[in-house]
């Protein structure tokens, strides 16, 4: 992680094609060093859920319909998809100086399954208001995020006591780790620790969208 950190810095201030070329070697020995404590996340999670894959996400950046021309993200990025139709939810961990973090969650749902959830919280918020109160959701996560539409959804009242949630088009958690902590000795058990307490949000949401609102199987 360290020398992941330094080069990611390094980066920062040289975003170009020049310099990176001049430092390809050293950003493919990081690559490869990434890959094995990913991959060791990877074995740990699947002891514990049923996952379809890792995606180590590219440096590269698509620059096609972006303002911002730089062609390097400041990032490593990699995520843990599930086994659909029964399990939802992704898992994500981010490595960037001054701004890691493991997350994970509902990031760009169907359509459909965005109007799922939002008629589940319109019906009742019971469950996911245990979940999100539970101890350890509240010191790793804090709440959930993502972002929401101004105002209510078509069909749904704005004036709804879980509007707020309602109004999300992404549900997200996250915690964030320091340089000083992903530095640590203990960032490799304290990022699968993060990652199973999404469990039970997961659980829910995957529970809400294998159902309809009678609670009957989908699949």
């Amino acid at each position: 992680m360290k020398k992941a950190l330094e080069f990611l810095k390094q980066l920062e201030k040289n975003n170009n094609r020049e310099w990176f070329a001049r430092h390809k070697p050293e950003y493919d020995l990081i690559v490869k060093e990434n890959k094995v404590f990913f991959d060791q996340i990877y074995t740990e999670l699947q002891e514990h859920d049923n996952l379809k894959g890792i995606h180590i996400y590219r440096i590269y950046r698509d620059v096609r319909f972006s303002k911002d021309q730089t062609p390097y993200k400041n990032n490593f990025g990699v995520g843990y998809s599930r086994s659909k139709p029964m399990l939802r939810g992704g898992y994500y961990i981010q490595i960037e100086p001054n701004n890691s973090f493991v997350g994970g969650g509902f990031w760009g749902p169907e359509a459909k399954d965005l109007l799922r959830i939002r008629k589940e919280l319109e019906l009742n918020t019971a469950a996911i208001e245990k979940i999100t109160s539970d101890k350890t959701f509240l010191q790793y996560f804090g709440n959930i995020e993502g972002d929401a539409v101004k105002t209510a959804p078509r069909g749904f009242d704005k004036n709804h006591p879980a509007i707020d949630l309602i109004r999300k088009k992404q549900y997200v958690v996250m915690r964030k780790f320091t340089d000083k902590e992903v530095l640590s000795s203990n960032f490799q058990k304290e990022a699968i620790l993060t990652l199973l307490a999404m469990r039970p949000f997961f659980d829910y949401m995957s529970e809400v969208l294998t159902t309809d609102l009678n609670g009957e199987p989908l699949f």
